[in-house]
């Protein structure tokens, strides 16, 4: 099994991951961010990974450090939960729909981070989520899983949808980086021979 269990402790936030790449989409997430909670159940039932999340975090001050630190966390999972990469497919990629929403995400686990964003949100705020933590946490995921990322909304007019898709969209993309390729088992997809 394909697992993780991340601690990361500071003076803002006390959070811990668990993972299992293969897993079937079970999930108990607590962050004290009620949308950021929604978000993380789309990457654990789409993608079919089991994500435990738990976050006690500065959040009388702002959700910006929650977000962000559970975002370099899952990241530093998914770094240690995918080792050598070894059989590997590396890439993967999805488009989803949500109503008028449409979303890509394209992912490479090629040992070198890169976000390329575009999400023009409608609006500044979900609820009480302030859209601008969406970067952030991908941000945070990029920079401490080692990926490259290309996360695109292509249309959409409700910001929850935006922001749906692109979660969604997301876990599928991991599933599929993260799957096995049994034409190339064992095998470093790569021609360096290491990612």
């Amino acid at each position: 099994m394909r697992t993780a269990d991340i601690t990361r402790n500071t003076n803002e936030t006390r959070v811990r991951v668990t993972i299992n790449l293969d897993g079937t989409g079970r999930q108990t997430i607590n962050t004290g961010v009620p949308f950021l909670d929604h978000m993380l159940d789309q990457i654990a039932r789409h993608g079919l990974i089991d994500l435990d999340i738990h976050c006690d975090g500065d959040t009388h001050i702002d959700d910006h450090h929650t977000v962000e630190d559970v975002g370099i966390t899952l990241g530093q999972a998914f770094a240690a939960a995918v080792g050598d990469k070894a059989g590997l497919r590396r890439y993967g990629h999805s488009y989803v729909p949500l109503d008028e929403a449409l979303s890509r995400v394209v992912i490479d686990f090629s040992g070198r981070p890169g976000l390329y964003y575009h999400i023009p949100f409608t609006r500044s705020h979900i609820g009480r989520f302030d859209v601008d933590l969406a970067r952030e946490f991908f941000q945070g995921f990029v920079n401490h899983a080692l990926v490259t990322m290309h996360i695109d909304n292509l249309r959409g007019e409700n910001s929850h949808h935006q922001c749906e898709t692109v979660f969604k969209a997301f876990g599928r993309a991991l599933r599929m980086a993260t799957e096995f390729d049994p034409r190339n088992a064992g095998v470093v997809p790569s021609t360096k021979g290491v990612l």
